[in-house]
């Protein structure tokens, strides 16, 4: 096991990588469609060199905050499937931050380098709004 694996108390991520919450707002929101979600969430999401994350989207915005190592972010539309990708790169020595929109399918796709970034997400992430292609 990686030790920052350990060190961070990472679980495997359905799309691949390794992640954990580390925060949920105490704060909640009532979706159009009437589900409660905290205001927002944030993970860590590791990504080891030569992974990649599955194409997947999130009814939620995300705003990625780079810590170490870089990754690139394909984005695909929102679509019914991925179609006329655009990147972006983010990373300590690129973009810190950067913003994927709901509904936009994406994946990540690191450098040489193992990858470690936060995710926060709001309205607050829950696998019930997770699509996995």
């Amino acid at each position: 096991m990686h030790p920052l694996v350990t060190r961070l108390d990472l679980q495997p991520h359905p799309e691949g990588g390794w992640f954990r919450q580390t925060w949920a707002s105490p704060e909640t929101v009532v979706l159009p469609d009437g589900r409660v979600r905290p205001t927002a969430t944030l993970i860590y999401f590791w990504l080891p060199a030569g992974e990649s994350s599955a194409w997947h989207r999130v009814r939620s915005d995300e705003v990625w905050l780079a810590h170490t190592g870089t990754v690139t972010l394909e984005l695909g539309g929102s679509g019914p499937e991925p179609a006329a990708v655009t990147t972006r790169v983010v990373g300590p020595e690129a973009d810190a931050q950067a913003v994927v929109a709901a509904d936009v399918w994406q994946r990540t796709v690191p450098a040489v380098d193992d990858a470690l970034v936060s995710c926060l997400v709001s309205p607050g992430f829950d696998f019930a709004d997770f699509e996995l292609l």
